[in-house]
């Protein structure tokens, strides 16, 4: 194949579930990771997508990430449960999560589950998504290492922490939001540094704390907030729902992905779902007149429609089912050298 072809989505996922299962998971287990990956890369979000897989290993091969492949129910009454991830991949404790978190919301109307001393659970729209799937609102949220200053701020206080929500829409693909509090993720900015490309200077300063376009730099740096105060409050708060929450790590008790990887991670995840039937009659119907009448908003000049959040990532799926996912070279030589290495 050439190196510029795209990857049919099944092959992509089979060769990373083989590198996981050499890397010392069950089938079944690797085979979620691999799809959590290239998920996200056939959604258009690659910073949460195959390019993780050489530091996953890395991590594994180091012993800061656990072969675990479950994570242990420290607390579980009622509608609420926290559960221990034993530094396991953040694919499985998070499916089983939210798994929970759903079970709960069908007894309850609610279910909540915290997760604490975890691991980078890839894109957080595979849970809400999961919610959704079954009929649910869904919301799923991770806490980082500090990487953004509060407004005014000279130093990191707050992680670019990951949101996002999703509701089941009869008919249509589930509305889902999924966002980094930053006003990018800082994998955009690796891949940018990978790649050799510019970024635009709203996304992260320097290390004297100036705005740059220059990716390296801005991985010495700190992350911009999303919408200044409004991104910074958001982030704070996640990480109360999260680290504090659970009785895990929150603010610098996290240790950065990338900064020595024998040293755990030790994030926590926040998984939260509402079962809809609980809340009286026709959620589901007002759900289709609701994104319908969204959907058939005027456009502006210059523009054919408008989308439903989410809609663009759900249609860029269908189109890599169809076509492959096209992966960039830098991405291509790492999984590469994985694949020799095993």
């Amino acid at each position: 194949m050439d190196a510029t072809d795209p990857v049919p989505i099944e092959e992509l996922t089979g060769e990373i579930a083989r590198i996981f299962t050499a890397a010392g998971l069950s089938e079944p287990a690797a085979r979620v990771v691999a799809e959590s990956l290239v998920d996200a890369d056939a959604r258009g979000i690659p910073s949460h997508g195959t390019m993780l897989v050489p530091m996953y290993l890395e991590r594994i091969r180091r012993g800061s990430v656990s072969t675990e492949e479950t994570a242990v129910v420290v607390s579980d009454v009622g509608a609420v449960a926290t559960l221990d991830g034993r530094n396991a991949l953040g694919q499985l404790t998070g499916d089983q999560a939210m798994r929970l978190a759903v079970e709960k919301a069908k007894q309850y109307g609610i279910g909540a589950v915290t997760v604490r001393h975890a691991f980078h659970f890839g894109g957080a729209f595979r849970y809400a998504l999961a919610a959704a799937a079954r009929g649910c609102i869904g919301v799923a949220a991770a806490n980082t290492r500090p990487l953004m200053p509060a407004p005014g701020g000279a130093a990191p206080v707050v992680g670019n922490n990951p949101l996002a929500l999703a509701a089941p829409v009869p008919g249509r693909a589930p509305i889902v939001l999924d966002m980094a509090l930053s006003e990018a993720a800082l994998g955009k900015i690796r891949l940018a540094a990978a790649d050799g490309r510019t970024i635009p200077a709203t996304w992260s300063t320097d290390a004297d704390g100036i705005p740059t376009t220059d990716p390296v730099a801005a991985l010495a740096g700190m992350l911009l907030p999303a919408s200044g105060p409004k991104g910074y409050g958001l982030a704070v708060l996640v990480d109360v729902l999260t680290g504090v929450l659970s009785g895990g790590a929150s603010g610098p008790e996290v240790a950065g992905l990338y900064a020595d990887t024998a040293v755990p991670n030790d994030c926590a995840h926040f998984f939260l779902a509402l079962d809809p039937a609980h809340f009286g009659d026709g959620f589901h119907e007002r759900m289709r007149t609701f994104a319908d009448r969204l959907a058939a908003s005027p456009v502006a000049p210059g523009y054919d429609r408008v989308y439903l959040p989410g809609e663009l990532e759900a249609l860029r799926h269908e189109q890599a089912r169809a076509e492959g996912i096209r992966l960039t070279p830098a991405v291509r030589a790492a999984l590469a050298e994985e694949v020799g290495a095993r």
